[in-house]
């Protein structure tokens, strides 16, 4: 079906409807599947793809697949990553207003009447090739510091939870526009047509229980079409809400509703011409494919003692950070484009040295696992690996300060990520803070040029990459600029 095809179905009304809101002709071709599924890959590396757009890749992927370990609630980089030594000497003392710079901070501790430095009370040591520190607090990560780019400068405007993730999943502050797992299910499509594209799990955590909420909208479609939105993976009842069939309805009967489902829903496509009946169409299809590959993804009995070692004990329990980072290398080796991994509970505004180590210890064996197994089986050269949350912590302390307690608050001027895999150069330390991890010193990275490279990587060029709504071309990094931070790509 060509574009005037397309456009030749549209009533006047849902032609007009849909161009209201920006929708042209390219993006209405775009979501004709029997076209798309045709497209070529770049080159034969790329694999048989399901879907995507015909002008993508713009070039060579390094990436035909990425994951995103992300910690919600903002990791203690100076306690984890970000080594400052000389901050020992500052132990209750007030953050200088010459480092503060009048800044602004959250109403959590705007209030205090000093900010006193709380240094960090892990200990550091080097690791690896570059001696690069990293803290006792993720010894297992330590270890893969020469297979990872640290980058050390990122920053953000977002002070508060729910802006500062909406920002980095969607790039933007505010909730309606589609997030990064859906632009790639998008414009890259799958490379397994019985799985989707983009997959979400939420994994538990022994930190801190007072954690932020997490909304669809982080892993929503926003303007796109909703059949490109990520699908949660549950660790409980059905993997997938409503994949099994109610009492009394075996699979024939499923799959005879359907066909007639599917005949009413073409029916009114042809009539209206709204692309979201299709998009239903197309879900419910996948949702009768996946009642046979979604049990197979979840089974694990066919994974190797040592295999399920390299995350760690709990690897074995559904919805552990552990069993998702496996159950993600099995979506990666079964052609899911990107799997994303939220892990609550890193808001540590008190009792820190209680609830941080729990958190690393929940992440830092399956993280390093994850590593390992999708290196032992070829994969971490084309699978894009992301770990990071949404903005970073203060160096001072948030409520009373201790020798062995303190709380750190929001901090947006500086955080860690690491990434490996996928074209990404390990052994790399990108950018540098200040000796309070205050401020960034050189080599400032957004995350609009986090999400840049992620998606060069995956070979798309995010000037390029847009699609129109509401009058404008919308992009994954918004209207402002961004970059690839070409430093660390090998």
């Amino acid at each position: 079906m060509n574009h005037q095809e397309v456009l030749d179905r549209l009533t006047r009304r849902a032609f007009f409807s849909q161009t209201s809101a920006g929708l042209g002709a390219a993006a209405l071709a775009s979501l004709d599947a029997t076209a798309a599924t045709a497209t070529p890959a770049l080159s034969a590396d790329v694999g048989t793809r399901v879907g995507g757009l015909p002008s993508l890749p713009h070039h060579e992927p390094k990436a035909r697949r990425a994951i995103y370990l992300f910690m919600s609630g903002a990791p203690s980089q100076m306690d984890m990553w970000d080594h400052k030594p000389a901050m020992a000497d500052w132990y209750d003392k007030d953050l200088p207003e010459s480092i503060r710079q009048g800044q602004r901070l959250t109403t959590m501790t705007s209030g205090q009447s000093r900010f006193p430095i709380a240094p960090s009370i892990y200990k550091f040591s080097p690791h690896g090739a570059n001696q690069t520190m990293a803290s006792e607090l993720i010894p297992h990560m330590a270890g893969k510091v020469d297979e990872i780019a640290l980058i050390k400068s990122m920053h953000t405007e977002a002070i508060n939870h729910d802006p500062a993730i909406t920002y980095i999943c969607t790039g933007d502050q505010l909730p309606g526009k589609a997030s990064l797992g859906s632009w790639l299910s998008y414009g890259l499509g799958t490379e397994n047509e019985n799985l989707p594209a983009f997959m979400v799990m939420t994994a538990s955590w022994t930190g801190r229980k007072e954690a932020q909420a997490l909304y669809n909208r982080l892993w929503g479609s926003g303007f796109l079409p909703s059949k490109y939105q990520g699908v949660a993976l549950r660790s409980t009842g059905d993997k997938v809400l409503y994949l099994s069939n109610p009492d009394g309805v075996d699979p024939s009967i499923r799959r005879r509703m359907l066909d007639s489902l599917a005949r009413m829903n073409a029916r009114t496509a042809s009539q209206i011409g709204d692309p979201e009946t299709n998009a239903r169409i197309a879900q419910y299809e996948m949702a009768f494919r996946m009642q046979t590959s979604v049990p197979d993804l979840a089974n694990l009995s066919d994974e190797p003692q040592h295999v399920l070692d390299l995350y760690g004990p709990e690897v074995t329990k559904p919805g552990t950070f552990a069993n998702c980072c496996l159950m993600a290398r099995r979506m990666a080796e079964r052609g899911v484009r990107f799997t994303q991994i939220f892990h609550r509970g890193w808001d540590q505004h008190g009792k820190l040295p209680k609830d941080l180590p729990n958190q690393c210890r929940d992440v830092d064996q399956p993280s390093a696992g994850l590593l390992t197994d999708l290196r032992q089986r070829g994969m971490l050269d084309d699978t894009l690996v992301v770990w990071g949350g949404e903005f970073g912590r203060t160096i001072y302390c948030q409520g009373g300060l201790t020798k062995t307690d303190y709380g750190r608050d929001h901090h947006p001027k500086c955080f860690t990520v690491w990434m490996a895999g996928g074209g990404v150069k390990g052994g790399t330390v990108h950018g540098e803070t200040d000796e309070f991890s205050y401020n960034i010193t050189k080599d400032p990275v957004h995350i609009r040029d986090l999400n840049a490279t992620i998606l060069n990587q995956m070979g798309i060029d995010s000037e390029r990459f847009v699609y129109p709504f509401r009058g404008l071309d919308q992009r994954l990094t918004g209207v402002e600029e961004s970059r690839v931070v070409k430093e660390i790509l090998a």
